[in-house]
């Protein structure tokens, strides 16, 4: 995925998960994998996290590779 087809607002789906996640969030993404991006952030110095809006209102990061264009 480029990073350029992603801004603030775009609708996003959860495509897979490397790291370990809460069983909670785990859950909502097999019932509903899709969002919104709110934000972004620096990860460990080696990208740019997307911060995600779920549909439960929670939000969480992924890595750009994680995510689809929705």
């Amino acid at each position: 995925m480029s990073q350029a087809a992603i801004n603030i607002g775009s609708k996003v789906r959860v495509t897979r998960v490397r790291d370990r996640i809460p069983t909670t969030l785990v859950e909502l993404l097999q019932k509903d994998a899709s969002g919104e991006v709110v934000d972004f952030r620096t990860v460990d110095g080696q990208g740019i996290g997307v911060v995600v809006e779920l549909s439960n209102g929670t939000t969480c990061w992924f890595f750009d590779d994680e995510i689809a264009a929705a």
